[in-house]
């Protein structure tokens, strides 16, 4: 049973286990639906794949035609502890809820990356507004707020000074950070359990956070060999101190470019989003979807042997209206120099789904590839100067 959100083909589950052989059941919602595989055995919708008792409802439904499930995964960040539950519940392998909340709990993740004697901001739970306004009393501002089990920004707010309003119901648990001004790195790969494997470490242009505000966002392939030394010492020791096994990563660090010192953001037990996996699948040669699904088996991954040739990086345009909301006019980018290799947009008359994928479902996906990381970054800024895309709200 594999539970499901994308409507994009980021994952290509025909390809990791045989649907012919095997009754594969999905849990999607409306959205995702249209990306599950033709020959899935049965799919039941929920409004939400993140709500335990509707998936668990769909399960017991599932079970009672085709039997008790054998595998239960997910590969979406937000779905891991409600799969790592259901698993407990049928008495599946896989991946466990203490195995997997160090890379959900904001909270429990700070503290053991702290104890393990690596850098990380000033930290604390932010339960009420006086505990934000203490801890900046002692840290100065600004300061970071944010969901404790959030993803994709959602929630997290930069605040600057007193007064402050701050949302403490919607998004669970907050913690308060200090905030680092330095460049913020992504570094996705792999460990196999005993040590570091493939990775890539990308900077970001812009901010998730700005995003969240109206910015482009992107990132472009790091390839300062004197860098790429020290952020995977810094990936090495933080996984050896979160992950207990083989583990699929995407972690997030401030690093200064300078001097190549890395303090530790936050990491996710999943595969990046936005354009991640792509840009490792048509640049790199490398699954790294299919190696989350074997790890979630209890297999080892599909071992990497080509090395890294060319520079990635990718952009998003986030969505001109409130969604859903309906395209008017895009600006195809795929022909212009320096351009995208590959470009997702929705047509005049589509509509962008007020989907939880976050950064699947917005105005406009783009993907680069080159020489160098200057190259890439070149081309990003080019295509983010010269994309339009118009859209009205459905009403």
């Amino acid at each position: 049973m594999i539970i499901h959100r994308w409507r994009a083909r980021y994952a290509s589950y025909t390809d990791y286990i045989d649907h012919d052989e095997f009754a594969v059941t999905y849990v999607t919602t409306e959205v995702g639906e249209s990306g599950v595989p033709r020959t899935a055995a049965e799919v039941a919708l929920v409004g939400a794949t993140d709500d335990l008792p509707s998936v668990r409802d769909r399960i017991q439904v599932l079970a009672a035609r085709y039997g008790a499930p054998a595998l239960i995964i997910a590969l979406k960040e937000d779905d891991l502890l409600v799969a790592a539950q259901l698993r407990e519940e049928w008495g599946c392998p896989g991946p466990t809820r203490p195995n997997l909340i160090r890379f959900r709990d904001k909270l429990i993740m700070l503290t053991a990356v702290q104890a393990a004697g690596l850098a990380v901001p000033a930290f604390a739970p932010a339960p009420s507004m006086e505990a934000v306004v203490e801890f900046a009393a002692a840290h100065g501002w600004p300061v970071v707020v944010k969901p404790r089990t959030g993803s994709s920004s959602a929630g997290v707010t930069l605040v600057t000074s007193e007064p402050i309003e701050l949302d403490f119901e919607s998004y669970g648990p907050l913690l308060v950070q200090a905030y680092d001004p330095r460049q913020i790195y992504h570094v996705d790969g792999f460990t196999d359990g005993t040590g570091l494997g493939p990775f890539r470490a990308s900077r970001y242009v812009n901010s998730c956070l700005g995003f969240r505000r109206g910015d482009v966002l992107g990132s472009v392939e790091e390839d300062d060999p004197a860098l790429m030394a020290s952020i995977g010492a810094f990936t090495e020791q933080t996984l050896a101190a979160l992950a207990d096994g083989p583990t699929v990563f995407h972690l997030e660090i401030f690093c200064d470019r300078d001097t190549g010192s890395c303090t530790f953001l936050e990491v996710g037990a999943r595969v990046g989003g936005a354009e991640i996996p792509f840009l490792w699948n048509e640049v790199h040669g490398y699954d790294l979807m299919e190696a989350a699904f074997r790890m979630a088996l209890g297999e080892r991954p599909r071992p990497f042997r080509t090395p890294f040739r060319e520079v990635a990086g990718w952009l998003l345009v986030p969505a001109p209206a409130a969604r859903p909301c309906r395209i008017a006019q895009v600006t195809p980018m795929l022909g212009t120099v320096p351009g995208p290799y590959a470009e997702a947009l929705l047509q005049p008359g589509e509509v962008i789904p007020a989907a939880d994928a976050y950064y699947e479902h917005v105005g406009g996906r783009f993907r680069f590839r080159g020489s160098s990381s200057a190259a890439v970054e070149e081309a990003i800024i080019a295509t983010a100067r010269g994309y339009h895309v118009r859209a009205e709200p459905v009403l």
